[in-house]
């Protein structure tokens, strides 16, 4: 049982690194009206790509905000993989 959890745990650092190194242009993205640059066509579809991205780490980004947040851990990583078990059998 602690080999599994280690190798989930391992599996979503993974995931989640692999995320945060694609949203890696969001801030000169996101100050661009600011410096009176206005956004183009192209700078409209990477932010929505990178704020999907965000979307899909952001439990972790809101257990690590919240107070006693590092406590949780253990418990949103069973909750995924609660869900993912879950997924994998309605499409079977």
């Amino acid at each position: 049982m602690l080999r599994r959890f280690v190798v989930l745990m391992n599996e979503e650092r993974c995931r989640v690194l692999a995320e945060m190194s694609q949203v890696r242009g969001l801030m000169p993205l996101l100050m661009k009206p600011r410096n009176r640059q206005p956004w183009s066509d192209e700078d409209r579809i990477e932010l929505t790509l990178h704020l999907r991205r965000l979307r899909r780490v952001s439990p972790y980004i809101a257990v690590l905000v919240l107070p006693g947040g590092l406590a949780m851990l253990p418990v949103l990583a069973w909750w995924l993989d609660r869900r993912r078990a879950g997924r994998s059998v309605a499409t079977n």
